[in-house]
């Protein structure tokens, strides 16, 4: 299946069968997170994978729509940071370090170019900036899973303060942005047979 073959047959499924997702498979779309373009590098969000039955069960009175989490094989919830300290602009370069076998000395001038460019930022800035990275994970895992014959719903209709407390979130410095359920979709679910409507190119594009 290429890709405009997957994208097509995607939609947000409204209901899955409960069937598991084999392990490589979801790790196959999890590294597709991982590889997403991200500003600076530095990756300011973390993606957990509610995989057991009794999480899901605890976080299901969070969403207003239920039905995708009681039958999801995982679900995925993207954290933004609310804030980017020198702290975590260090471990970042010394990661880089690490993986390029590079003196940490030698990184200094980007280093300080990153700290000016944050520093310059307000604390809604930069939870702003982190959030629009989130959604570029999103993207990504979302198509990840497409190519995989794997099904999604992206979810922002949820409890924040329900989330947070079964999930042990820490929200003075980080905040769930967008949730993805994955899974295989139901029989039952109606909507995969509707045509997809999407605006017509002449409409959407414009060559300039």
């Amino acid at each position: 299946m290429n890709y405009l073959e997957a994208l097509s047959r995607r939609y947000s499924v409204k209901k899955f069968n409960k069937e598991i997702i084999p392990q490589e498979t979801l790790l196959n779309i999890l590294e597709a997170g991982k590889l997403s373009a991200s500003s600076l590098g530095l990756q300011p969000y973390k993606i957990l994978v509610v995989e057991s039955e009794e999480m899901k069960e605890k976080l299901i009175p969070a969403f207003y729509n239920p039905s995708q989490i009681s039958t999801c094989s995982h679900l995925i919830v993207i954290i933004s940071k609310k804030t980017v300290d020198e702290s975590y602009i260090n471990g970042y370069f010394r990661h880089i370090s690490e993986v390029r076998d590079t003196p940490i000395e030698n990184l200094e001038l980007f280093k300080n170019s990153i700290n000016q460019h944050i520093n310059q930022k307000t604390s809604d800035e930069i939870f702003n900036w982190a959030e629009k990275q989130s959604y570029i994970v999103l993207a990504n895992l979302m198509y990840a899973a497409a190519i995989e014959n794997i099904d999604s719903c992206p979810m922002e209709g949820f409890r924040q303060d329900l989330i947070e407390e079964v999930l042990n979130i820490d929200s003075e410095s980080e905040k769930v942005t967008v949730t993805l359920a994955l899974g295989y979709r139901s029989e039952e679910d109606h909507f995969q047979h509707m045509k997809k409507v999407r605006k017509p190119n002449e409409k959407l594009f414009k060559f300039i």
